[in-house]
């Protein structure tokens, strides 16, 4: 007897439109009573099934990345914020001794270059020195590198930041998710497998005893 396959999904789904594995309470009646085929859904299961572990793949990959890029944005926006801080005279290591330095200071006419590391690759580092400016270069990915002026800079920074933050925790949220719902639709299919091998049995057992009982008359 043919069944008519269910939708495997819900309609209701996550903030980012996964959808949502229904339980499966009694399974006679979602494949449509006693004699309904088994095979079509539990295709439909494998199927789903395969879709969520892709997603999953995919989002790991994506949390992975972002782990990796949000320290990177952090280390830029300490530096240059740090920049901004000594071009005004507001280093945060001087703040308190800033008053009692003054006379020290009224011989200098300019700060000190900044000496400071730069990564060439790897494993790779130089020394440079850096001169009082008003300008960063920020990369932004693809090779491609632009100039800003360090306020804004420290504003596209922050906004970058907070996206990266933003787009992890929703990727982290979407993992837990997809592994409810994987776990909802593996007992899905063993129930129905279960069933299944429940009713196989029942019907086995049927015929045995209907033909032990006409051995009887006989």
């Amino acid at each position: 007897m043919a069944s008519k396959v269910r939708t495997v999904f819900s309609e209701e789904k996550n903030p980012r439109g996964i959808p949502k594995a229904p339980f499966i309470a009694d399974v006679e009646e979602y494949l449509g009573g006693p004699d309904a085929e088994v095979e079509p859904p539990l295709k439909a299961f494998q199927d789903a099934l395969a879709k969520y572990r892709y997603m999953d793949s995919n989002l790991a990959q994506r949390r992975a990345s972002l782990e990796e890029k949000i320290p990177d944005i952090k280390k830029t926006l300490d530096m240059v914020e740090y920049l901004q801080e000594r071009r005004e005279g507001k280093s945060k290591s001087d703040d308190q001794n800033e008053d009692d330095l003054d006379d020290l200071d009224d011989d200098t006419d300019s700060p000190k270059p900044l000496k400071t590391t730069f990564e060439l690759n790897d494993t790779l580092y130089a020394e440079a020195e850096l001169e009082d400016t008003d300008t960063v270069f920020l990369w932004l990915g693809a090779n491609v590198m632009l100039s800003y002026k360090i306020p804004a800079a420290i504003t596209l920074l922050k906004s970058k930041l907070e996206a990266a933050q933003t787009s992890l925790n929703n990727t982290i949220e979407d993992l837990e998710f997809l592994r409810e719902q994987l776990t909802i639709m593996e007992v899905n299919t063993a129930r129905v497998y279960n069933w299944d091998v429940k009713r196989r049995r029942e019907r086995r057992e049927k015929e045995a005893a209907r033909l032990a009982a006409g051995g009887k008359e006989e």
